[in-house]
């Protein structure tokens, strides 16, 4: 299978959120709309396997490039924080017609998704948090090992992005994999050519600097923040994740009001890649319970 037979029947758009021009892989139809969110650097094809079968199970499906990522405007004149990164989200929904939808955020994805709950609570239903980042529990201990986690994550993703490779790009997306064999070419070469493009290499560096680091940990959700947090969510982590551990995911779940723990086994950073079978059972059983 390739992106694009796993793809087929799904459709790229481009929407003008607010002043950014945003990609987006749509399929399905009807108002129980989901989005799709990212992890850092990441773009939609990392969702090419689970577009197609969570709009089966009748959901109308839009995996993003958040701003900075992909084929999104990569604007040089902003910070990539938690705000910014949320009030793209809000503009695309606003462009696409979208009032409120159900989230489905992968690691700085799933940050993004809580800023969104948090700031816009009325615009949000369900979420899936899946090895997500974002969350800074009381724990001093568990404070300073998500700040490693970040730097950790900005380390290796800057090496992908110094002169780009496919050897150096290959590595990174090998690093979110438990089986590195996951990674095929077509991937590599699509990372390869975002990486490449001329605002790419103007922005990401800005964009890998600030959004896992200092500038955007301010924006962390607390727990008081996650207490606060009504929504229905499923906390999505897998056994193999090189980053936050979790853990952390589960007392978030304990925390979060309305809130359940699941795990995706044999996987690492990117379950949905890894192990899109139960991944896609998982979360689209989760989803299509009913209305957003």
């Amino acid at each position: 299978m390739t992106i694009w037979t796993d793809t087929l029947g799904a459709e790229v758009r481009f929407h003008q959120a607010g002043p950014w021009r945003t990609r987006a892989l749509e399929a399905g139809s009807g108002d129980h709309h989901v989005i799709l969110l990212s992890g850092i650097t990441g773009h939609v094809e990392g969702w090419s396997r689970n577009v197609i079968p969570l709009a089966e199970q009748g959901l109308h499906v839009h995996a993003i490039d958040a701003l900075g990522h992909g084929f999104t405007d990569k604007p040089t004149d902003i910070d990539y924080i938690a705000p910014n990164f949320a009030k793209h989200v809000i503009a695309f929904m606003d462009a696409a017609g979208i009032e409120r939808a159900d989230f489905v955020g992968q690691s700085l994805g799933g940050w993004i998704m809580l800023y969104v709950a948090k700031e816009y609570p009325d615009r949000v239903g369900r979420m899936v948090h899946v090895t997500g980042a974002g969350i800074l529990l009381d724990d001093e201990a568990r404070a300073q090992e998500a700040a490693k986690v970040g730097d950790a994550v900005a380390t290796v993703t800057t090496k992908a992005l110094e002169a780009p490779s496919r050897e150096t790009v290959r590595k990174r997306l090998e690093w979110l994999m438990y089986r590195p064999e996951t990674v095929t070419d077509e991937l590599v070469e699509t990372r390869y050519q975002i990486y490449c493009l001329p605002d790419s290499q103007a922005a990401m560096p800005k964009l890998v600097a600030q959004a896992p680091g200092e500038a955007n940990r301010p924006y962390m959700l607390t727990e008081a923040d996650l207490a606060a947090l009504p929504h229905e969510t499923l906390i999505l982590w897998s056994d193999h994740n090189p980053t936050t551990p979790p853990e952390v995911g589960e007392r978030a779940s304990e925390i979060m009001p309305n809130a359940t723990f699941d795990m995706i086994h044999d996987a690492g950073h990117w379950p949905m890649f890894e192990q899109p079978e139960a991944f896609n059972k998982t979360v689209g059983a989760f989803l299509a319970g009913g209305a957003a």
